[in-house]
């Protein structure tokens, strides 16, 4: 396999990780849309996948990517409200990101009927021009993209002042120095359009006090493209133009680069906003300082000559924290200097953690588990040889060997140890679409995601929840009016749990709804000539009637259940794995399923 072959595998492994992150997020930012971090997690899982996707050439990807990146930021800028219709949108397009990468991993893991469907992206990418349109407010005047002049066209447009949008009048900042913070996309040299033309053109429209060029997008020498744009830029501006004017100069681009604008008198919040947004570097916090705008690299020079005080007979030296030098030789305010530390802090915390992470081939660990259960065997054989010998040294020695030998075989699998809790998170997902689809409300809950099992159980056990979570969503939960009706709270809570108990696994899926229905649950049986009429079973020995295959009690048919399958499936692949799967109900209280495991297989 080439390196090429390597990293693209890598890239494939990490972006689904990254779309997982994306879901998560979105589903928590519809409950607390005001959470910054987690904001800023999903504007960077969507820029790493799109960032990744252009190292390698998968250009749908990157085009699709990038519309969703422009709408995470001006949701970022708060200029875009996140309100639910947007949440569910994007959960939508963090799927259709999801078929663009299967299209292109050609590889044996493409999951099947994964083909992107053109009609659904085409109708993606109208509603986030839509919503970015709405977000704009088509205030600006700007050319339509597909009008816009390319090459020398697009330059001379650039020569005149821009003209003010009919109808739009913005009041007036006051007259300072601006911060301009502009990122371009990789596709505007495609377009015909010069950078460089954009920045002139700001020249025209007062003084660049200072102009820094941020080269963090370059990619390495064998994956750099001649062709994309890998530049950003931050200029002081001192002007009179208002924000508008500002804005309306990069019109022609203004779909393919992020553009911040900081409005003089050097506010704190969105300079702190800005420092929050830039690349996870580990840089110094002058450097920081300088890529923020807060300072000028002629500031950070002066300030770093000021660090080595005057020696003085007697005087221990001191050298002062560089943040306190320019908070008192260039004005520069405590809370940005602590804010340029905190993302130095986090950068280097970044770069440690991924430095700690190693990711290898779940054959190559199986290879070394095989091998270290033959050393175990082998150790033992030993080990009985030396006490047939009575060679009571020899024997210690082997004991020694065995001992140590059953340490390494428990460390190997404890390598294949994975925590629960992102299985369970992949149902965060499932509740919240089906809750809506069935005008139901329902919060879930999850115990125990630190709970650790064999990797390969894991991955058994996704298919069996998910149909435990579908029948609870379905079949359980009330809607809120008949839960209301019942002197329950309209909002239904489900719980995924998970404990070790007696060196088993034990995996619960606990709702609070109607219950199991045991009159009807005989009835249907006797039909089914399962039982006799006469019969009298237990609860235990009714509720597993409803593992029978083609057992069902629904009253119809809907896209989640009552076709008779499911539940017996459950248990056949529950008790595959050497697990067993009981019920528990109260009818109008809820119903638990609990299903035990062995920790490895």
């Amino acid at each position: 396999m080439s390196f090429l072959d390597q990293a693209a595998g890598t890239f494939f492994a990490e972006a689904q990780e990254m779309l997982v992150q994306m879901e998560d997020c979105l589903l928590r930012l519809e409950s607390e849309p005001g959470d910054r971090e987690t904001l800023d997690a999903l504007f960077r899982s969507a820029h790493t996948i799109k960032g990744s996707a252009g190292l390698f050439g998968f250009d749908r990807v990157v085009g699709f990517t990038h519309h969703v990146e422009t709408v995470l930021d001006r949701v970022r800028e708060g200029a875009l409200a996140l309100s639910a219709p947007l949440v569910a949108t994007l959960l939508e397009c963090a799927d259709m990101i999801a078929q663009l990468l299967s299209e292109v991993n050609t590889g044996v893991g493409t999951p099947p009927g994964a083909v992107p469907d053109a009609a659904a992206e085409t109708r993606l990418r109208g509603a986030l021009a839509g919503v970015l349109g709405t977000a704009a407010g088509e205030a600006t005047g700007a050319m339509p993209a597909n009008l816009a002049p390319t090459g020398a066209a697009a330059t001379a447009a650039l020569a005149v002042a821009p003209a003010a949008a009919p109808g739009h009048s913005a009041p007036s900042e006051t007259e300072g120095c601006w911060h301009v913070s502009v990122r371009f996309g990789c596709d505007v040299f495609r377009s015909g359009m010069d950078p460089i033309a954009f920045i002139r053109y700001l020249g025209t429209m007062g003084d660049l006090e200072h102009v820094v060029t941020l080269g963090d997008a370059i990619p390495a020498a064998e994956s750099f493209d001649a062709e994309s744009c890998y530049l950003g830029f931050e200029i002081r501006l001192a002007t009179a133009a208002t924000r508008s004017a500002i804005e309306e100069a990069f019109a022609f681009v203004r779909d393919d680069c992020t553009l911040r604008l900081i409005t003089p008198g050097r506010r704190v919040d969105e300079y702190l906003a800005l420092i929050e947004a830039l690349p996870e570097v580990d840089a110094r916090i002058g450097e920081i300082l300088i890529a923020c705008g807060a300072i000028t690299r002629t500031e950070l020079e002066r300030a770093l000559a000021s660090q080595t005080p005057a020696e003085s007979a007697g005087a221990q030296d001191t050298v002062p924290q560089i943040g306190k030098v320019l908070a008192r030789d260039s004005g520069v305010p405590a809370r940005v200097v602590e804010a340029a530390a905190g993302r130095q802090g986090k950068a280097r915390e970044a770069r440690a953690e991924e430095a700690r992470l190693l990711r290898i081939s779940a054959d190559k660990l199986d290879g070394l588990i095989n091998l270290v259960g033959e050393l175990v065997i082998a150790g033992a054989g030993a080990h009985l040889l030396a006490r047939r010998a009575r060679d009571q040294q020899l024997t210690e020695s082997t004991q020694n060997v065995l001992r140590l030998v059953e340490d390494i075989r428990n460390s190997a699998l404890q390598l294949r140890m994975v925590q629960i809790g992102e299985t369970f998170n992949r149902y965060r997902r499932v509740v919240h679409d089906v809750s809506k689809s069935l005008a139901k409300q329902i919060d879930l809950t999850i115990n125990g995601a630190d709970t650790e099992l064999d990797k390969s159980v894991v991955e058994k056990i996704g298919d069996p929840l998910m149909h435990l979570v579908r029948n609870a969503l379905d079949h359980g939960v009330e809607t809120p009016d008949e839960r209301v009706a019942a002197g329950k709270a309209a909002t239904a809570n489900v719980q995924l749990n998970a404990f070790h108990d007696s060196g088993s696994i034990v995996i619960q899926v606990i709702d609070d709804g109607r219950g199991l229905d045991r009159e009807r649950i005989v009835r249907k049986a006797v039909d089914r000539g399962l039982i006799g009429a006469a019969d009298v079973l237990s609860d235990a020995e009714v509720w597993n009637l409803i593992f029978e295959p083609g057992f069902s009690t629904a009253e119809q048919v809907t896209d989640l259940s009552g076709r008779g399958v499911g539940m017996d499936v459950v248990r056949r692949n529950i008790e595959a794995l050497r697990g067993h799967v009981s019920l528990a109900s109260r009818k109008g209280e809820g119903c638990t399923v609990t299903i035990r495991l062995p920790l490895t297989l």
